[in-house]
């Protein structure tokens, strides 16, 4: 019991402090989802199916937690490389493209999606040139909602990852090297091991971003039923229709699902960090 109370007590006024976080925190986050799931109960379980398992709203899910994960996974690709070059080289332009990184954050996300909407359309700077030569339609199809997400998640990716890799010691990386491995086998297992969990932050971050993100998605999307909608539309729809009930039922089921995939990430990341120390 002492012991315990030592630990508490590094912080000065751990009881004071941790009951202005639990307020604050129930104020922010635990009372307005608390009131989606209070008005979601109104609702009868039948009714409640009924809604959330409508075609159209199951269309929606589908493509915003499908074209979320797909975009969290290209960003933590691309994120992990453009932070390797920011970090790893010297060139000119360096500190405008590191500046660059963060327009997303600043942007806001109506501009983004008309801008967005305005290169990709078919006659668009690069929608035309996409269609003309490839076939390919980005605006108002799945495949726009996909780009407006990989846009706005790229920079949780690179600045979750671009401290570790500033603090990472190239000895380790020369070692590897002077004992006999390629450059891909010292990226592989003494680089990418220890960014991992940084990583999959960046990843679960950028997930996170793109399940709810509404303004720059619904300019590029088209939102058209079954095809380009999204499900933070379909909730706006609802809303629109003075049905709360079914929103909120809508809102519920992004949130439960979004808490087990995030959950699962964290768990992911835990076992990560854990793996890696235990190499070391």
């Amino acid at each position: 019991m002492n012991v315990l109370q030592r630990r508490h007590s590094v912080l000065p006024g751990f009881n004071l402090a941790l009951g202005f976080t639990l307020l604050y925190l129930s104020l922010i986050v635990l009372i307005p989802l608390s009131a989606a799931f209070i008005k979601t109960f109104t609702l009868t379980w039948d009714q409640f199916v009924a809604h959330v398992t409508n075609p159209r709203v199951v269309a929606s899910l589908q493509l915003s937690f499908g074209a979320s994960f797909i975009a969290a996974a290209l960003n933590a690709v691309f994120g992990l490389l453009v932070a390797w070059v920011l970090v790893r080289y010297n060139f000119p332009g360096r500190r405008f493209i590191d500046a660059l990184v963060d327009l997303p954050f600043a942007l806001p996300t109506a501009v983004a999606g008309i801008a967005l909407t305005t290169i990709y359309a078919p006659n668009g700077w690069l929608g035309k040139p996409l269609l003309d030569a490839f076939g390919v339609k980005v605006a108002f199809t799945p495949l726009g909602v996909l780009v407006a997400l990989t846009f706005i998640g790229l920079p949780f990716v690179v600045r979750t990852v671009q401290p570790v890799l500033e603090d990472l010691e190239r000895e380790l990386e020369e070692a590897a090297l002077s004992l006999g491995a390629s450059r891909l086998q010292a990226f592989t297992r003494v680089v990418l091991p220890t960014v991992m969990p940084a990583l999959i932050t960046g990843f679960a971050l950028a997930f996170a971003r793109a399940v709810g993100e509404y303004g720059s998605v619904i300019f590029i999307a088209g939102n058209m039923p079954m095809v380009s909608e999204i499900a933070p539309l379909m909730i706006i729809t609802k809303l629109e229709q003075y049905d709360y009930a079914g929103a909120t039922a809508i809102a519920v089921v992004m949130l439960v699902a979004s808490f087990i995939l995030l959950l699962a990430i964290n768990g992911l990341q835990w076992w990560s960090r854990r793996h890696a120390e235990r190499k070391s």
